[in-house]
C-alpha cells in the first residue's frame, strides 16, 4: 500500500480483531470503536485513530511523530497523521493490537 485512506485502518483493525479473541466492533455515527470484555480499546474517527495503551507503551508512543495525548484519560493517545502509509499502518495495528490484548486486563 502506498498512500492509503481511512478505511484502510478500518479494514487492516478488522483483520487484527479477527485474530484476538473477543473484539468486537462497533459502528457509530462518526466512525468505528473496538471492544474487548466490555472495555473500548480502540476508536477510528474522522481523521484520527485513537488506542487505550498500558501506560509504558503509551508513553513510548507520544515520541512518534503524529501521536499526542487524548482528552480520554490516562494510556489513550491519538494518531492524526497526514498521510496513511505502510509505516504507519503497520505501527498503528501494532497499537490495536496491544490495546485490545490489554483490555480485558483492566
Amino acid at each position: 500500500m502506498a498512500d492509503g485512506s481511512w478505511a484502510t485502518f478500518e479494514a487492516r483493525f478488522d483483520e487484527a480483531a479477527a485474530r484476538i479473541d473477543g473484539v468486537r466492533r462497533h459502528s457509530t455515527p462518526g466512525g468505528v470503536r473496538y471492544e474487548r470484555g466490555g472495555v473500548e480499546f480502540a476508536t477510528v474517527a474522522a481523521a484520527q485513530v485513537a488506542f487505550r495503551l498500558v501506560p509504558d507503551i503509551a508513553r513510548a508512543a507520544l515520541r512518534t511523530p503524529e501521536v499526542t495525548p487524548s482528552e480520554r484519560g490516562e494510556g489513550w493517545i491519538v494518531l492524526s497523521p497526514d498521510r496513511v502509509d505502510v509505516f504507519t499502518c503497520d505501527r498503528a495495528v501494532s497499537w490495536f493490537e496491544s490495546a485490545a490484548r490489554h483490555a480485558a486486563d483492566r
